[in-house]
């Protein structure tokens, strides 16, 4: 029997509650592809260029070694999908380019299989993508290709902070 997973970061976001709304200073995800709970533009999913989209960092915790960052649909028929997980980013970094990975960074494998980045291809329906980007105290002692599950328990008793930053997306057609 095939229990569903739970979000990777989704008690975290629970826990904590710096988002890419909050104050000036706070820790904070943003993006200049896209909004806060707008539509994620075709290009960074599967029927365009599936390449990650830019992303922007600031307010980073005081005392962070790493950051992680994870892209989920919280909406797959199967439960939770990882689309992306890059590890060890380091603190200092406040710009990811679109299609790109920060210096020193790994990628994990996705739930498609793959190392890197694989956007947004919803069956049908509006789904939710949450990019969570997650300050640790330390950096993991992980392999590039790491998995979901793997990263989950390395990052245990290592979260300083996190935030977070949500798309929709439905493919043409299913909207």
């Amino acid at each position: 029997m095939r229990f569903p997973r739970i979000p990777l970061l989704a008690c975290l976001v629970l826990a904590l509650s710096p988002v890419s709304w909050a104050a000036p200073g706070a820790f904070r995800l943003t993006s200049p592809d896209f909004t806060q709970n707008s539509l994620l533009p075709s290009r960074f999913t599967c029927e365009g260029e599936n390449t990650s989209p830019a992303l922007g960092i600031a307010g980073v915790p005081a005392g962070a070694k790493s950051l992680l960052l994870v892209v989920e649909d919280t909406d797959a028929p199967g439960g939770v999908f990882t689309h992306w997980i890059v590890l060890n980013i380091p603190p200092g970094t406040r710009d990811i380019p679109a299609g790109g990975v920060p210096a020193g960074a790994l990628q994990g494998t996705n739930d498609f299989g793959k190392a890197g980045y694989s956007g947004p291809c919803p069956p049908s329906g509006t789904h939710h993508y949450f990019f969570r980007l997650t300050a640790l105290n330390t950096t993991l002692d992980l392999p590039a290709g790491a998995s979901a599950r793997e990263v989950g328990g390395a990052i245990r008793g290592h979260v300083l902070g996190s935030a977070s930053l949500m798309a929709r997306y439905a493919k043409t057609g299913s909207r």
